[in-house]
């Protein structure tokens, strides 16, 4: 009787030792979905006919694009890359170098994951991201010959992931990057929803949109988290992912990975001149909406942007919107209130803007007519791009035909140097 007790006691106590462990096997999988290869660890070499592909990872290119060759492993550690391409790994001793060509074709590779991204649930990821100054090679053109002379690919491009039910597929968009033009690796934060039941990501490089014409660009890809499972904010995410302020890629994955994780060094922030911003004035406006994926950011930049102090006709200023000098090209630093009047015309879907440009008085009126034109529709497209549908966003240059004070000092002309957005309809 003694000896079956004990039996039954032993075999009890391993019943619930293995119900504890399968539990917590189970729990460990419920908070990350593992990537495999995520530093894109493997044998250094070029893209090419002799590609032998990335461990855990498919090549997408060659399934849209016959003649390109595929991503490029870069050695890192050894000193010298691929392409003129001298930066060292972030983590581990290789990563991934991906391009975007000016015969329209891109790069990107795919896996599946250990688990299904579930509708509805939310989930963080970040990977680190850099560009080299130099990546100097020769693209293909349409037919697949290569171009007779060499070309640097150091456009900025943005890096999308997507999630998707096939290998390659392209289900949903989940978020993409900044444009990548910094010479130092950084961690950035991408925060999605999934809308479907995803099997597969894939990680692609893709031109900043919107884009008239496809350019030869790369960035450097590095350190990839597993995907970790956080709970969904009350709004939806801006679909943007942001450098991580102060802190580590360690902080956010699974502690079997941390071992290998090198600290990202934090840079002394630089105080940036705001030599050709579009300059803030006191026309009244409206709120702000409460950008979850960029925690970091506390005050709202357009703090009078709100629904209940609007009106037909008022134009409101764009203030921390920032452009490169005499041109269209958007600076990164004015992504945060973009962020903003983008969840505000989301939230508000009866509405219709106009984005007016308006320049100083010092070039002659052709040129502020277009410079303005150019740097309202950049504002519109990016708008545009983020969702908003094309009716509810008009855009018109003004030139230097409206000041708002006088051009003859600077702080006047920066005044008048802005883009602003006009309520054309609250009932629409």
């Amino acid at each position: 009787m003694m000896k079956r007790e004990t039996t039954l006691y032993i075999v009890k106590t391993l019943f619930l030792g293995i119900l504890f462990f399968l539990g917590g096997q189970v729990n460990a999988q419920d908070e990350f979905i593992l990537i495999k290869n995520g530093s894109f660890e493997d044998n250094p070499h070029k893209g090419g006919d002799n590609y032998s592909g990335i461990r855990q990872w498919y090549d997408c290119g060659r399934l849209n694009f016959p003649y390109e060759t595929p991503p490029d492993i870069h050695p890192g550690k050894s000193g010298k890359g691929f392409w003129d391409n001298n930066i060292g790994p972030s983590e581990g001793e290789t990563y991934l170098g991906m391009v975007t060509r000016e015969n329209d074709s891109w790069e990107s590779v795919s896996q599946r994951l250990t688990q299904p991204l579930l509708e509805g649930q939310c989930y963080s990821l970040q990977l680190d991201l850099c560009q080299s100054p130099k990546y100097v090679s020769r693209a293909k053109k349409l037919n697949g010959s290569l171009s007779s002379d060499l070309s640097n690919f150091t456009q900025p491009i943005v890096l999308r992931v997507w999630g998707g039910g096939s290998m390659c597929g392209q289900k949903q968009l989940l978020a993409e990057s900044l444009p990548i033009n910094h010479g130092n690796w950084k961690t950035y934060d991408y925060r999605f929803e999934a809308k479907n039941n995803l099997k597969y990501i894939t990680v692609e490089a893709f031109y900043k949109t919107p884009v008239l014409f496809p350019y030869n660009g790369h960035l450097l890809i590095d350190n990839l988290s597993d995907i970790k499972i956080i709970p969904c904010p009350e709004e939806s995410f801006a679909g943007v992912a942001y450098p991580v302020p102060d802190k580590t890629i360690a902080e956010v994955v699974p502690s079997h990975k941390r071992n290998r994780v090198k600290p990202v060094k934090k840079k002394p922030r630089v105080k940036k001149e705001p030599n050709d911003e579009v300059a803030a004035t006191t026309n009244t406006s409206a709120t702000s909406t409460n950008i979850k994926s960029r925690p970091s950011q506390k005050k709202k930049i357009l703090a009078e942007l709100d629904r209940k102090n609007l009106r037909k006709g008022q134009t409101i200023n764009i203030e921390k919107l920032f452009f490169e000098a005499d041109t269209s090209a958007i600076n990164q630093e004015s992504y945060p209130v973009l962020e903003e009047v983008y969840a505000f015309l989301n939230e508000n879907r009866d509405v219709i803007v106009e984005i007016g440009g308006h320049t100083n008085n010092i070039p002659d009126h052709d040129y502020c007519d277009d410079l303005s034109m150019q740097r309202a529709r950049e504002v519109a497209n990016f708008l545009v791009n983020r969702g908003i549908p094309l009716q509810r966003v008009q855009y018109k240059g003004y030139g230097k035909r409206k000041p708002l004070v006088s051009n003859k000092t600077s702080m006047g002309r920066k005044k008048n140097q802005r883009v602003e957005i006009k309520i054309l309809s609250m009932d629409s």
